[in-house]
């Protein structure tokens, strides 16, 4: 998978995490201040059937799905990384990527390989050169 694919889907699947974050809190406070959830002091012990609690009920699972489908996309985009680092000869990055993913620090990881990170699928398009022949000129 190409550097630029890997940015893409994480950069997306980010922003459908924090909309389905935001959705979901928007959703729930909307309900608190319309008197949806029925109270006994501080408990929650039941909701108020209405047509508006359905609704914001929907938003919120609208929400929750979009952050799951946005932490999907995050999984997808460490392996593609993962897969594009593994070509280069200095495992370096692999291993990075590859360690940090497992002990929960992958987000950091992948920060730092969106900014920094080498792209090992650009090297691969291009054919060798044969020996004594001039490089082409770009």
């Amino acid at each position: 998978m190409k550097k630029s694919t890997v940015i893409k889907l994480f950069l997306g699947s980010f922003a459908a995490v924090a909309c389905g974050l935001i959705l979901g809190f928007v959703a729930v406070w909307a309900a608190k201040a319309n008197g949806v959830f029925v109270m006994d002091a501080t408990n929650v012990t039941g909701i108020d059937s209405t047509p508006f609690a359905w609704t914001m009920i929907g938003l919120a699972v609208l929400g929750g799905l979009a952050m799951m489908g946005g932490a999907v996309g995050q999984f997808i985009a460490w392996i593609g990384a993962l897969f594009n680092t593994i070509q280069l000869a200095n495992k370096a990055w692999f291993i990075v990527l590859l360690l940090t993913g497992l002990f929960s620090f992958g987000f950091v990881a992948m920060i730092a390989y969106l900014v920094a990170g080498p792209d090992a699928t650009v090297n691969a398009m291009r054919p060798p050169l044969a020996a004594g022949m001039p490089a082409p000129s770009a």
